[in-house]
């Protein structure tokens, strides 16, 4: 039996438990909030939709409070409680927290496992436990390994200094450093979401674990487009969604359309400001802002857009990526968001390298020369997107655990 624990659940860790579930193998989840899909929600517990896990509720075991503290002070902005790693409710303490609630289960009715499945910032406590008992310790590294990461934050911040303050990850300190490099050290089988992930490994762990690239699976693929959807003289409409900061590589976005400079061109941005809009508008103002919305909606957007672009400069695998191509929208992106098994050049999309702003602006460019060329690449990057599945997902996964 398997114990996995994640504090605030995503798709891929559904992809993961379900697999897990329905194998017969999944012992408990330990997450901070959640429901079991089962479970019918009341209106008061409205916050949970997100949290809802294919699992019985008596195999959700919960950690509530530092959440539910993050979440509200997030919402009326008590900055203090949610500091980076040092706030009582930061996400930081919220991983640590789970973690340590884990180890001490671990260690009081663990001897009857096989295995533990952690994911990055959540896993020490329980690893150490784990390795205690002779427990199997898997490990999920949802984006780059720390070391390759940090070196290319540093580089960014010596290279674009206004956009130091959206870079969270490079204020990481020390001691959370080091905590990655031990979880590292104790874990015995890493799965990474993509072949860019597992190529960030140094070789010393590329060589002493079992690694696995498991890709994620894409969302349902909307009905194609129709000839409405591609009415000449309209805007081309390229959509960026993520946080707005420059690890997902927005300022070399913003740079190119300055250079692009074309009327017949937009640039819609989804996501969460990291500093006053103020600072984006003046870095180019001529953007529509869309702000974060529930997911169904997410996909609504996508599909009144033409082309997708994210020049991240790193990434795990940006699952947003093939949520766009499901609605239709082809690619423009970097190697270092772990999608370029998604591009056919020129068919599905095309791949610029990271913190070359005219080479982004050559391929929009193209897009807005040649639309009479969307239609085609809306449908074959739908197809693309159709191969990946949660189930397929799910099999790699316990290929790998099992």
């Amino acid at each position: 039996m398997i114990l996995l624990s994640h504090p605030t659940g995503n798709a891929n860790v559904r992809g993961v438990l379900k697999a897990l579930e329905s194998a017969g193998v999944l012992d408990s989840f330990y997450t901070s909030l959640g429901v079991s899909e089962t479970e019918t929600v009341p209106w008061w517990r409205s916050p949970f939709k997100n949290r809802r896990y294919p699992v019985p509720r008596t195999k959700l075991k919960l950690r509530p409070l530092r959440e539910c503290t993050r979440l509200l002070a997030s919402k009326f902005n008590w900055e203090p409680l949610t500091r980076h790693e040092i706030g009582w409710a930061s996400i930081d303490s919220v991983y640590r927290d789970l973690d340590h609630a884990m180890s001490l289960a671990l260690r009081r009715n663990g001897k009857q496992l096989k295995a533990v499945y952690c994911y990055e910032d959540g896993a020490l406590e329980t690893f150490r436990a784990a390795r205690e008992l002779g427990l199997r310790r898997v490990y999920d590294l949802p984006i780059a390994y720390w070391e390759a990461a940090q070196q290319l934050l540093q580089e960014e911040v010596q290279r674009l200094p206004a956009w130091a303050s959206t870079l969270c990850g490079a204020k990481d300190s020390p001691a959370k450093l080091s905590r990655k490099a031990e979880e590292m050290e104790l874990a015995e089988v890493v799965i990474c979401p993509s072949q860019f992930v597992a190529n960030s490994l140094p070789e010393q762990v590329r060589s002493s674990k079992k690694i696995a690239v498991t890709l994620f699976g894409s969302p349902t693929i909307a009905p194609a487009k129709t000839a409405a959807d591609f009415l000449p003289g309209r805007k081309l409409r390229v959509l960026f969604a993520g946080s707005m900061s420059q690890r997902k590589g927005l300022g070399d976005l913003l740079a190119a359309m300055r250079r692009l400079n074309r009327s017949d061109v937009e640039l819609v941005i989804m996501g969460a400001p990291q500093v006053p809009m103020e600072f984006y508008r003046k870095e180019f103002n001529e953007f529509t802002f869309e702000p974060g919305r529930p997911h169904a909606q997410v996909l609504t957007l996508m599909r009144s857009c033409d082309v997708f672009c994210l020049p991240s400069i790193f990434e795990g695998r940006a699952l947003v990526m093939q949520e766009a191509m499901s609605q239709g929208l082809p690619l423009i992106i970097t190697p270092n968001t772990g999608g370029a098994d998604l591009i056919e050049e020129g068919v599905t999309g095309f791949i610029v390298p990271i913190r070359e702003p005219d080479r982004i602006a050559e391929r929009i460019s193209w897009f807005a020369d040649n639309r009479s060329s969307l239609p085609e690449m809306s449908r074959a990057a739908q197809a693309n997107a159709g191969r990946l599945t949660w189930e397929s997902y799910g099999q790699a996964v316990m290929n790998a655990v099992l």
